[in-house]
């Protein structure tokens, strides 16, 4: 009997927790989330919660946070190039999903595998590193970068270009996936070697994800910005845990 209440009491708390944080966040006067996306993201919540504790909480609130705050950097120069985020930066179900698609898929893998979980924590911590470091390169370069280019061609392009990266953008998404990795690591989801390990992913993701930006979005209308930061995600976490595989492999020899 125990153990059905212990096993039930992370679940409520996690129910609690959301429905009063995402409540707060309903009445704010700043639109973080719109009506749907505050469900979504009450359900993305849930779950993390469920699976990984306040731990993996923490991460996910902390992307949530900066991530939205950055789309507000430099709001009236943005709008008046036309590149601002749409809903003045509300996100809704598409967004929180596109975002938490792979990060929820890892905590819940590391729920059920537990024999994974050191890989698949350092997925999730990885995806949100790759995600807020493309959040990040994209919403200050938009704002401040002097000189975008196309990552395919490197030839100059206007701001907000899909496939352009700046010297201030990519240099502000590095900082931010290794902040976020950081916070993995003082959370004990990974250790110093997952830091590293999640920068590179991040690096690595999100430059992939500029190249299918500027060759293959315009091209299918099923790839939507949000399609593509699964993508970006879904890379910077498989990059992450492979190269933790190879290194532990390794170490074995």
């Amino acid at each position: 009997m125990f153990l059905v209440i212990d096993s039930i009491n992370p679940l409520w708390i996690a129910i609690g927790l959301n429905t009063v944080l995402l409540g707060l966040v309903g009445i704010s006067p700043k639109k973080l989330l719109t009506i749907a996306g505050l469900f979504h993201a009450w359900l993305l919540g849930i779950i993390i919660w469920t699976t990984l504790s306040w731990q993996g909480y923490v991460i996910v609130t902390f992307y949530f946070l900066v991530g939205s705050g950055l789309t507000r950097v430099g709001m009236a120069e943005k709008v008046a190039a036309g590149i601002a985020e749409k809903r003045s930066g509300a996100r809704g179900p598409e967004n929180v999903w596109g975002s938490a698609l792979i990060a929820a898929l890892c905590a819940l893998g590391a729920w059920f595998i537990p024999s994974f979980r050191p890989f698949l924590w350092l997925g999730y911590v990885a995806s949100f590193s790759t995600k807020l470091a493309d959040t990040t390169a994209s919403e200050i370069g938009k704002a401040y970068g002097k000189r975008t280019f196309l990552i395919t061609t490197l030839q100059p392009v206007a701001r907000g270009t899909e496939g352009a990266v700046s010297l201030e953008g990519t240099l502000a998404g590095v900082v931010a996936s290794l902040a976020i990795a950081c916070l993995g690591w003082g959370v004990n989801l990974i250790d110093p070697w997952g830091v590293m390990l999640c920068v590179i992913s991040a690096f690595i993701a999100t430059n992939l994800e500029s190249v299918i930006g500027a060759t293959f979005q315009s091209k299918y209308t099923w790839l939507t910005n949000e399609v593509v930061n699964i993508f970006n995600t879904l890379i910077g976490a498989i990059v992450a845990m492979s190269l933790a595989w190879v290194g532990q492999n390794i170490s074995i020899l």
